[in-house]
């Protein structure tokens, strides 16, 4: 059966779309989906969830602020939403304008700095790529002129507790313009705890695009087109990966950007290669995993690709019922919402 993008719809209420995080990092709760039976935990008892030996899989990214506001040379206001850096005076990003501004555009940012359209960029054509034209280092300028870029789906603009809770503990490595939304979850306490019960960690990084929030324009899932974006696995990683599998412990992946990476990183056989690369995987129903055992993520949104993925991890059907448990439950969605605790179920 070819499976549509309304196959991955469901209701979702408004008012459970979450708009600030919970008082605490580990204060959300968490659904535990065991096969086609939903459970409702907190997410302070996952320690208890966990084996010894078992590994869990974190995203270092780090959010850098990669929204501004600024002008056209002919005077009409524009927004723009970093993609990515590509190096200190380029990168790519998407514009929100009245019109879209022609190649060779000047925009002044921040009423600071000015960037040059240099023309399309992207698989379709769909970002746009910039060029500064009177400073030399946009990590900088991102740092000191832009402002954090919280989900379309959030009413607030950026607040001084966003700048702490819209980022992981541990995040290290700058360049994802959203939060790998799982992590947020876990405190310094929490890890104590993971460690504490012989249970490991180890990091992996890919820097989460804007494209991350952009609709699956097909009817058909496999006629969709995914956004590239950058990823790296260290080799202590890679290296702890096999000694867990060698010593029959669990992959744990927290996220979804920790298991697309460590799905595209592998080899047919499960292991896991250390490296950088870019990776446009999609996982959809039928994918058969080959590293990850369990996934902490949060509730994603209807239709996308997100879903698709949790679907083809933990079985379409349990996936149904559990957002429509959660639903019913009044869970918290979306990135400042609660988590999932997924068994992985095989095809």
């Amino acid at each position: 059966m070819s499976l549509t993008v309304d196959d991955f719809d469901f209701p979702l209420p408004p008012e459970l779309i979450a708009q600030h995080p919970a008082a605490e990092r580990s204060g959300s709760r968490l659904l535990h989906l065991c096969g086609q039976r939903p459970v409702d935990r907190k997410f302070a008892e996952l320690p208890t969830l966990l084996a010894p030996g078992d590994l869990l899989v974190f995203n270092d990214t780090k959010v850098i602020k990669a929204r501004f506001f600024g002008v056209k040379e002919t005077g009409g206001q524009v927004e723009i939403m970093l993609e990515r850096i590509i190096d200190a005076r380029h990168a790519i990003c998407q514009i929100r304008a009245s019109k879209a501004p022609k190649t060779g555009c000047l925009l002044r940012l921040a009423d600071a700095f000015t960037v040059r359209m240099s023309g399309r960029a992207g698989t379709d054509g769909d970002f746009f790529a910039l060029e500064l034209v009177d400073r030399d280092d946009f990590w900088e300028l991102a740092e000191t002129y832009g402002k954090l870029p919280l989900p379309p789906y959030i009413a607030h603009p950026a607040e001084g507790a966003d700048e702490t809770r819209y980022q992981t503990v541990y995040a290290r490595e700058p360049g994802a313009v959203a939060a790998p939304t799982a992590g947020l979850h876990f405190d310094e306490a929490m890890l104590d705890t993971l460690r504490a019960q012989g249970i490991g960690t180890a990091f992996v990084t890919l820097h989460v695009g804007a494209g991350t929030y952009r609709p699956v324009r097909v009817d058909k899932i496999a006629d969709h087109r995914m956004h590239s974006e950058r990823y790296e696995v260290p080799a202590a990683t890679a290296a702890a990966i096999a000694a867990t599998r060698a010593a029959g412990g669990r992959i744990v992946a927290v996220g979804t950007t920790s298991l697309r990476t460590l799905e595209s990183a592998a080899a047919d056989d499960g292991s896991v290669n250390a490296g950088s690369g870019e990776t446009d995987i999609f996982i959809t129903p039928g994918y058969r995993f080959k590293v990850v055992d369990r996934l902490i993520t949060n509730f994603h949104l209807p239709k996308s690709t997100l879903m698709m993925l949790v679907s083809a991890f933990a079985g379409y059907d349990a996936i149904r019922a559990a957002y429509a448990h959660a639903v019913a439950g009044r869970y918290r969605f979306f990135s400042y919402g609660d988590a999932m605790l997924l068994e992985r179920t095989q095809p």
